[in-house]
């Protein structure tokens, strides 16, 4: 057994090597909102995001594989042209009282070129204004207590600088659900007043 566990011991550092490079070759290909860093402390920050063009449809209750599945089916030619639109990060989650939903943000070249019209039920194209968020990235999983604890703490930190939240929370998934929970990328997002630094 001692002559194993090196063998052991390298193996799991080399597949976890190999994780690490796909998730972030992946992530790096992978097209994100621009926003800009307004301010940092540790795991919060400011941010300024430009007004987003997004794909939204319902959410019921807690589970993601159905809204999701809608979304999907859109870019990949579920719309009036059948065209395939490449997929962006995050997945954003609006926690909305009695309309929770889930939305896909365009990239920016379909945007420009125009983006179709979806033809399948219960997905509509809308946009984003230019808004000041309030951030905060929170490790693990998607679990209600995850997101409640993240949601209360970046409350906490907005009263402690005493910034005023507008709206429900908003939460960014940025990987696939294979990724391994520890090398996640999970936000909480508070809409603030844009004269707050």
């Amino acid at each position: 057994m001692k002559r194993k566990m090196p063998l052991i011991v390298v193996s799991v550092v080399l597949v976890s090597l190999a994780a690490f490079w796909l998730i972030s070759t992946s992530r790096a290909a992978t097209e994100t909102p621009e926003y800009k860093v307004v301010r940092a402390d540790g795991k919060f920050e400011i941010r300024d995001y430009p007004a987003l063009t997004i794909v939204t449809t319902p959410m019921e209750g807690e589970e993601m594989n159905g809204s999701f599945g809608k979304l999907f089916q859109f870019i990949t030619g579920s719309n009036d042209t059948k065209e395939k639109i490449e997929m962006t990060s995050p997945v954003l989650i609006d926690t909305a009282k009695d309309k929770k939903t889930m939305s896909f943000i365009m990239p920016k070249k379909a945007v420009e070129k125009g983006v179709p019209k979806p033809s399948g039920a219960g997905v509509t194209l809308g946009k984003l204004q230019a808004e000041r968020y309030a951030v905060l990235r929170f490790d693990g999983g998607r679990t209600a207590k995850n997101e409640t604890s993240a949601s209360e703490k970046l409350k906490a930190w907005l009263d402690a600088e005493t910034l005023v939240g507008k709206g429900a929370p908003k939460f960014a998934y940025y990987d696939p659900p294979w990724t391994p929970i520890f090398m996640r990328r999970n936000e909480v997002m508070i809409r603030i007043d844009k004269d707050h630094k």
